[in-house]
């Protein structure tokens, strides 16, 4: 998770953890701090809009697409799913010839 970063995917422009993002509810929040679920209201925003007003590009993204490296974790996960199912195959395959042999 070291490898994460939080930014734009459009302008690459990096949260600075302010509440710059206001949900239709009223409150102002860092969208980040909560997966861009609305603290007060519960209210879950898919898509998080880029802070012009503090460098940003004020364009619109799907909300994971703001964390960068996030296929690497995915890709990592697979990875080691992969390689537990065939251990757990070969583990479920020696078991099988064992059991033929007696």
């Amino acid at each position: 998770m070291d490898n994460i970063r939080i930014r734009c995917p459009k302008c690459k422009w990096e949260p600075d953890g302010k509440a710059h993002w206001q949900c239709s509810c009223g409150i102002m929040w860092d969208t980040f701090s909560t997966g861009a679920r609305c603290p007060n209201c519960g209210k879950i925003w898919d898509k998080t809009q880029c802070v012009i007003h503090s460098g940003g590009c004020d364009k619109w993204s799907p909300h994971l697409d703001w964390y960068d490296g996030l296929e690497d974790l995915v890709n990592k996960l697979k990875q080691e799913i992969t390689e537990k199912w065939q251990l757990e195959k070969q583990g479920v395959n020696l078991a099988h010839t064992l059991s033929l042999k007696n």
